[in-house]
């Protein structure tokens, strides 16, 4: 029977965001004065925070803050209406629909359908669903005028299909699903690369040319680093170990000096099932990702028609089968996009994380860092420092890089200072006494390294923006419910009940990327600003107020700096709850990391996320991405039906765009 989707988007992210760390102790950056903890939890106001120093004291309003000039346009007010279908921007600004899942990215390719009636092999040539995280990749004739835009698709909504989502219950009891509908959501995931180009008229379009690619979970890629051909990466039908098919739930993303795109693998747990009871109690790599298990599988039940998404092992079988297929995604993946041909590259020194990005940090000398959130309540904070060093006259050993070298975890101390704990095989715990018997071991359950070495809990860190000029390093944590009863508060976690989440700031020691100490303070802590009144004219509690200097917002999700340094933060609410009645729509803001001030530049339509930005090098032409938009926005092809979109930003006098 078809399924009630009315409420999709909301029950997947609780699935996606669900706590699945199991280490309920405190770690070392949650030993703060349990007094203040108390405190906290007992609805103290905002103000209290600088009993935790300086760092978080310096983030209360200000009245005094001069306004910024870094900031160089007019904000736009929250929209807090149900019926809300526009995306609105900035005066002096035009945003217009460029790119909507459906339309051609392969010459050639069929039209979309109104009715989402195209099979599988049309949506192998089409984009794919739910725009996420891009980059805009200039080509060397004309940089700011024509280029590849690299764009993520996430997951799927059930309007893929003409009547939704539909399953069917097995001779077992178990749910079932079309193979015909599973193909066709496979290939709406991955990623499109289209080439992008600006007509004499100063007009954008996408080109059909020779560059465009689509790649899915369908894809064939390689394994590539500690774990190719090893036993655990080996499945029925990958008996070497060195070759996976596909890509999944590319959220975020980064882009390495050498010109590739690294895609990450984010909530691949909800598209595999191991309904052997013991064997996933048993099965750290299965249990600490939260693969599913039990009777029924997860929403997607892929499993049902494609039977490498069944991770129950089957002893009767070489390598049991596909117990090992979720060890293969989790990964970071570089593509090359100026190479149609060639083949996607998943890097396992980087660690298996829920990761929602991977963003590069360079320093002297060619030394370098990859930094990542991994998406969950509870998860942590890591970096990866490659053995290497970049050097632009090196290609071929530039392509390597990522294949050799340490990974680390963050641990985020009360006084402000901070620590890089080295996920190394043999050092603190990481040994067979606790479940690690190799590198491979720890690299396969980064988590449950992370928590053996005691790294600090954050609320659902997610992307990460590093300034152009500093190096300063800025990471949302989007919020968590769970804080103060599943998870201590602590000095950088520091709200019980968190609904609307903050960003975190941290200064490498000597500004170096591969430093293994830092200093960090929360830049600031979103939420409704102290004294504030909700929809039903009540004071908004306190733990619900921010430190925000100018306009508010919840959830803060995607983040970029610019050139100049401003720093872009885009959300990722659900509008439909009560503590989001004064912040509304989803949005995208824009903040001076020096005087701290935000100010609103864009809103999206009721119901959809606002994510993904890039900009042309002259940063005079920015895309945003529109993802599940919950009622119709003009698409594209100006058809009014909710597709995720692509949306094109230019300053009307064409202008650097927000200066």
């Amino acid at each position: 029977m078809n399924q009630d989707h009315t409420d999709y988007h909301a029950r997947l992210q609780a699935m996606d965001d669900h706590s699945v760390n199991p280490s309920q102790a405190e770690s070392l950056s949650s030993l703060v004065n349990r007094s203040r903890r108390n405190v906290l939890k007992g609805g103290l106001a905002l103000a209290a925070l600088g009993l935790f120093g300086g760092s978080l004291a310096a983030c209360q309003r200000a009245a005094a803050t001069p306004a910024s000039a870094l900031l160089g346009f007019s904000g736009v007010a929250a929209q807090t209406a149900s019926d809300f279908d526009r995306v609105i921007v900035a005066p002096g600004y035009t945003a217009r629909p460029f790119f909507s899942w459906g339309d051609g990215v392969l010459p050639g390719a069929p039209q979309w359908q109104a009715d989402a009636s195209d099979d599988w092999q049309a949506q192998l040539q089409q984009a794919g669903d739910n725009h996420d995280g891009m980059h805009y990749f200039p080509l060397p004739d004309a940089p700011n005028d024509h280029g590849l835009l690299v764009i993520n698709h996430e997951y799927i909504n059930p309007t893929l299909h003409t009547a939704g989502l539909t399953w069917f219950e097995g001779p077992d009891g178990s749910r079932q699903r079309p193979l015909d509908e599973v193909r066709k959501e496979q290939a709406a995931h991955g990623l499109s690369i289209i080439e992008v180009r600006r007509d004499r008229n100063g007009t954008w379009e996408r080109v059909s040319g020779r560059y465009n690619r689509r790649i899915s979970a369908l894809t064939p890629m390689a394994i590539g680093g500690p774990l190719a051909g090893d036993a655990r990466m080996k499945t029925l039908s990958d008996p070497a170990g060195d070759r996976v098919l596909g890509t999944l739930n590319n959220c975020s993303m980064g882009v390495t000096p050498w010109g590739t795109y690294l895609a990450c693998e984010e909530n691949f747990h909800n598209y595999f099932f191991n309904r052997d009871p013991a064997d996933y109690a048993e099965r750290p790599t299965h249990r600490r990702y939260a693969i599913g298990n039990g009777r029924n599988s997860k929403y997607y039940a892929w499993e049902s028609a494609d039977r490498r998404f069944d991770a129950t092992p089957y002893i009767d079988q070489p390598h049991a089968g596909y117990v090992n297929e979720p060890h293969r995604f989790g990964w970071v993946v570089e593509i090359d996009p100026f190479d149609p041909h060639s083949t996607p590259v998943k890097r396992t020194a980087m660690g298996r994380l829920g990761r929602e990005c991977s963003v590069v940090s360079m320093g002297e000398g060619g030394r370098m860092a990859v930094y990542s959130g991994d998406d969950s309540r509870g998860e942590y904070v890591y970096k990866f420092v490659p053995a290497g060093r970049f050097d632009p006259a090196s290609p071929v050993a530039n392509r390597r890089l990522l294949d050799e070298g340490t990974l680390y975890v963050a641990r985020f101390d009360a006084d402000g200072s901070g620590v890089w704990l080295p996920l190394i095989w043999g050092q603190g715990g990481l040994n067979a006494a606790n479940g690690f018997v190799d590198q491979q071991a720890v690299l396969l359950n980064a988590r449950g390294a992370a928590d053996q070495l005691g790294a600090t809990p954050m609320d659902r860190p997610e992307w990460v923006a590093v300034h152009p000029q500093t190096r300063e390093v800025y990471v949302t944590l989007t919020n968590n419910s769970e804080r103060g009863h599943v998870y201590p508060v602590d000095a950088a976690n520091p709200r019980p009940d968190n609904l609307h989440g903050q960003i975190l700031r941290w200064n490498e020691h000597n500004a170096d990327p591969a430093a293994t100490t830092f200093t960090w303070d929360i830049f600031l802590l979103a939420g409704d600003q102290p004294g504030a009144l909700d929809a039903a004219g009540n004071p908004v509690p306190a733990h619900l107020t921010g430190t925000i200097q100018g306009d508010i917002f919840s959830s803060p999700d995607g983040l970029a700096f610019d050139g100049a340094g401003r720093l872009w933060i885009q959300t990722d609410s659900d509008e439909t709850a009560a503590h989001t009645s004064n912040t509304g729509c989803n949005q995208l803001l824009c903040a001076d990391p020096v005087t701290r001030e935000v100010r609103r530049f864009l809103v999206g339509p009721w119901g959809a996320e606002i994510t993904g930005i890039t900009w042309t090098p002259d940063y005079r032409s920015m895309w945003i991405n529109v993802q599940h938009p919950g009622i119709s926005y003009p698409v594209s092809d100006g058809v009014s039906r909710p597709r995720s979109t692509t949306v094109l930003v230019t300053r009307d006098d064409g202008g650097v765009v927000g200066a």
